[in-house]
């Protein structure tokens, strides 16, 4: 296994469309979503354990998470785990880790990935960032990962590629595209040079190092000045004193549109983000009528079809009449509502926010 080969797993996110079941203090990276036993953070951290050692493994959550982070990766030591005193976008989160790493070993090729996706053929996932990190080991450039389209998703980001490669299958980055319309989507997918985003990134630490000094500058300085104090005691009261001065910025606008030297290789390892109710809906073994119900033991439905119902093992639960409906009860709190209308979700937990304050969140 590659000393050099370091991996990044970004861990601070709150899942609110996921909400009741994700909750600010136990959000969904930290769940068993899919019912397999293990929680979507530690089946990133297992996947990440085939492709480098395991101190070169870095978790980026916030503060109050270092507990969760603790108890469902045991192995991980107090150096491994950075926190973060407040959200500000992945920009911040992905200098400290790679500055930090840098710091250690400037030979270092890191990929950097979230906590929360789900990866069904692992063999090839393993094998596209091994062959990624050695392309970023041996080039200065910045790699994403683009998974190719199976339909028009309207969730998530695109990316155009042109015939310009990089060892073959490294496509240089002409465009990136946030979440388009449907007719848009449709476009994409009809011209073949479109790919989704992944969110997944490999680059050597030289290279991401630079590209902040070219395009964030003053995000650089900060982490820069760290430098004296990484893997010491005093690392992280310094690091949570310049947190608050980053700005509130992803890696994608703050880097990834602006750099020139930025490739996608075109991937298939059964991806899917999890963003939604509807993403879990769609992997979840189903019922004859295309009922999903996660855990099933106790719940009875009667001319139900294509519902969604996740609800606590122990509780007695009865459906009639229900159709294309999310059912989903945790923490004291029961959400009932349109397949079609998750979207909205968001908004309900602002408005439950405000009503109640945040007992409920």
């Amino acid at each position: 296994m590659n000393k050099n080969y370091y991996a990044i797993i970004m861990a601070g996110g709150i899942g609110s469309r996921f909400w009741p079941i994700s909750r600010t203090s136990h959000p969904k990276q930290f769940i068993d979503i899919l019912g397999t036993g293990k929680t979507l953070i530690q089946n990133t951290y297992e996947r990440f354990l085939k492709v480098c050692p395991k101190e070169n493994i870095y978790v980026v959550t916030n503060e109050n998470y270092t507990g969760l982070v603790k108890e469902q990766l045991p192995d991980m030591a107090d150096q491994q785990i950075l926190t973060e005193p407040v959200m500000r976008n992945t920009a911040p989160c992905v200098a400290y880790g790679c500055f930090k790493i840098e710091s250690l070993n400037p030979d270092a090729a890191i990929v950097v990935a979230p906590s929360d996706h789900l990866i069904l053929d692992e063999a090839a996932f393993v094998a596209t960032i091994e062959k990624s990190l050695q392309t970023a080991s041996e080039n200065n450039c910045l790699i994403t990962l683009g998974i190719k389209p199976s339909r028009p998703d309207t969730g998530y980001g695109y990316i155009q590629y042109t015939d310009q490669t990089l060892n073959e299958d490294f496509h240089k980055v002409k465009t990136f595209t946030e979440k388009p319309t449907v007719e848009i989507a449709k476009t994409f997918i009809q011209s073949g040079d479109f790919l989704w985003n992944a969110g997944i990134f490999v680059w050597s630490a030289k290279a991401i190092v630079q590209s902040f000094d070219n395009y964030l500058p003053e995000m650089h300085e900060i982490f820069a000045e760290a430098r004296s104090v990484y893997n010491t005691h005093d690392e992280k009261d310094f690091v949570h004193k310049v947190y608050q001065r980053c700005t509130n910025i992803s890696i994608d606008y703050g880097i990834m549109e602006k750099a020139p030297n930025v490739y996608v290789l075109p991937s298939e390892f059964g991806w899917s983000d999890l963003g939604t109710w509807a993403s879990i809906y769609q992997l979840a073994e189903k019922d004859y009528v295309g009922n999903a119900v996660i855990p099933s033991e106790k719940v009875i439905m009667y001319d139900s079809s294509n519902c969604m119902v996740n609800v606590p093992g122990e509780k007695l639960v009865i459906l009639q009449g229900l159709h294309d409906y999310i059912v989903v009860e945790s923490n004291n709190s029961l959400l009932i509502c349109p397949r079609d209308q998750e979207q909205n979700i968001k908004q309900v937990v602002a408005d439950v926010k405000n009503k109640f304050g945040t007992k409920y969140i």
